[in-house]
């Protein structure tokens, strides 16, 4: 188990590779689910042998009551369909966690319970915000959970210049489930949880 990093220069490097992931040419994305209200990408992921994908779509509210709503806190788990639990294990400042939590089965259980540790920061981003997170190799592993691994992932979340009293919500993911699963499985369940991401957090908005 790794000690835990200094959190600015972590929090820089994650910020960092998050603004280059958003300013990703839209010929390298490949389209992969498309709803009335959203549309997810993806593009093969550097960190890992698997997908980096994109989600993108309009969300009725404002930015800083949406971020409060994804990142670590009391609203998440109440809403995120796939979350069964969330502990913040510590806190730098108050825009910088360490948070465990563990997520549902997928897939008819195909893809059982998973675990995961990750560093989490929020920050302004152009005239809206952006809070991203990474996994650590941090904390036991509790048993009857496989640990998976979040490479960098986040959410730019900014103000509609001509609605202000709606979001663009673009988020960026590539999660490492681990265990011994058909990759094909990961990229059904990836895309349509991206997709409910999005019809959850407008429930709990409304």
């Amino acid at each position: 188990m790794d000690p835990l990093p200094n959190p600015a220069p972590l929090a820089s490097k994650l910020r960092n590779t998050l603004v280059r992931y958003h300013s990703i040419g839209d010929d390298e994305w490949r389209l992969a689910k498309k709803t009335k209200d959203e549309t997810v990408w993806r593009k093969p992921s550097e960190e890992f042998n698997g997908y980096l994908y994109k989600a993108q779509g309009v969300v009725e509210d404002v930015t800083n009551r949406i971020v409060d709503h994804i990142r670590p806190g009391p609203y998440r788990l109440g809403w995120d369909s796939l979350m069964t639990s969330m502990d913040i294990m510590e806190t730098f400042e108050e825009n910088c966690c360490v948070m465990r939590y563990t997520t549902a089965g997928q897939l008819w259980n195909i893809i059982a319970p998973r675990e995961f540790v990750d560093f989490s920061y929020t920050t302004s981003y152009e005239d809206g915000l952006l809070t991203c997170g990474i996994s650590l190799d941090y904390g036991e592993v509790r048993p009857n959970f496989v640990r998976g691994f979040n490479h960098p992932c986040g959410w730019f979340c900014t103000p509609l210049k001509d609605s202000p009293g709606h979001s663009l919500l673009t988020g960026y993911i590539q999660t490492e489930l681990r265990g011994m699963l058909p990759q094909s499985a990961v990229d059904t369940a990836m895309s349509s949880t991206l997709a409910n991401f999005y019809s959850d957090l407008r429930k709990a908005l409304k």
